[in-house]
């Protein structure tokens, strides 16, 4: 796996240690190693799954990963992209995965986790040229997979959607979860994931005015951290400004922030006791969200902007799709749902069929077989 690596708190490094934790389960007789993108994280030296290091913004450290891994008893590269991982962002895309691509002569599966649909010229040539040397692309919507072919001319054989997954769920008691958690009487609205502007959380704060009119019980729980990289850039502005607008709006007591890093089962703990996720994002071409996935997973009445992967996910009556940048849509919506306990089950239980088919052991076994047929004799 070429990827960061736990313990840096990163959506992908996740991703890529959920999967491998979950590879290892269905498939012991995968060897899972890292070539690991770090940014000077000492606690990966104790790692042994950790076999390389790419210091990130260095170019010449991928190419090093390249020579290394040729010379390795590795059967497949498997690269986790996200774009600020392998280059630069500025006006221009200047991608370090160049000679990495020139270099490298084992077989490589790419799984792009970002699939922008009107590239600068310089992100279609960095996706273009992935894909083109790429033995296969993972993608994790059908949306993502149709940018590729007829924006990239990526070709279509060599696709494959196979979703983010999440972790399986087994059955816990809403109200029994409330009390341990002291939500006991309440009606939970969640989110959960980094702190960031791109996630609108302010819309829904200032949502939560109007839900609470008719359900004076409800609380909205952001729960997450705000990105490290944001932190270092800005020092916590943006929560800065979400706190600040719970207090000029009076939501104290109706909006709580659980302001660390979760563990995968504390999110679990609050998603059970959740009445209803919201994930307010901003951005109408994402085309992955773990969070969405993980609450489909679960089994949650979902209520969403109408970005990429929401509006893939959540049709066939499996949450409400609400308008960018819109308080009262998202307080409609969200208020319709508390609403109606018979709306909430059926969207609960549509939410769940579908997540029974994204858990982590079915996502793993597709994985499995797609790096095995891969796999050069």
């Amino acid at each position: 796996m070429v990827s960061t690596h736990e313990p840096r708190e990163c959506g992908i490094a996740t991703f890529t240690s959920d999967l491998a934790n979950a590879l290892a389960d269905v498939d012991p007789a995968i060897r899972v190693s890292w070539a690991a993108i770090d940014d000077e994280e000492p606690e990966l030296a104790a790692r042994p799954e950790v076999r390389w290091r790419i210091r990130q913004g260095d170019p010449a450290a991928y190419e090093r990963a390249a020579v290394d891994l040729n010379a390795a008893d590795v059967d497949i590269v498997a690269v986790q992209h996200e774009f600020g991982l392998y280059g630069i962002w500025g006006e221009q895309f200047d991608d370090y995965l160049t000679p990495f691509l020139e270099r490298l002569r084992k077989p490589l599966i790419t799984t792009f986790h970002t699939v922008l649909p009107a590239p600068s010229s310089t992100v279609f040539n960095a996706v273009r040229r992935l894909g083109r040397r790429s033995d296969a692309v993972v993608v994790m919507t059908k949306r993502a997979g149709e940018i590729l072919e007829q924006t990239y001319g990526l070709d279509p054989s060599t696709l494959h959607v196979i979703p983010h997954g999440a972790p399986p769920v087994t059955h816990a008691d809403r109200e029994a979860m409330k009390a341990r958690l002291e939500l006991h009487g309440r009606s939970v609205i969640s989110t959960f994931g980094f702190v960031d502007p791109r996630k609108g959380i302010e819309y829904m704060i200032e949502a939560m005015a109007d839900v609470v009119r008719a359900h004076p019980t409800a609380v909205y729980l952001v729960l997450g951290k705000t990105h490290p990289d944001l932190t270092r850039k800005t020092e916590d502005a943006y929560r800065r400004s979400l706190n600040d607008l719970v207090e000029a709006r009076g939501l104290g007591a109706q909006v709580q922030f659980v302001d660390r890093y979760l563990s995968q089962a504390e999110i679990l703990d609050y998603l059970h006791a959740s009445d209803v996720y919201v994930t307010p994002y901003l951005d109408p071409d994402q085309i992955t969200s773990g969070t969405l996935s993980y609450a489909l997973g679960a089994g949650k009445a979902i209520v969403s902007t109408a970005y990429a992967h929401a509006v893939e996910a959540l049709g066939d009556r499996r949450g409400i799709l609400v308008g960018f940048r819109s308080a009262s849509e998202l307080a409609s919506a969200v208020s319709s749902v508390l609403d109606s306990p018979s709306l909430k089950a059926e969207f609960e239980r549509n939410a769940g069929s579908l997540g029974a088919r994204l858990t982590w052991p079915t996502v793993a076994t597709r994985m499995s077989h797609l790096y095995r047929a891969l796999a050069r004799p």
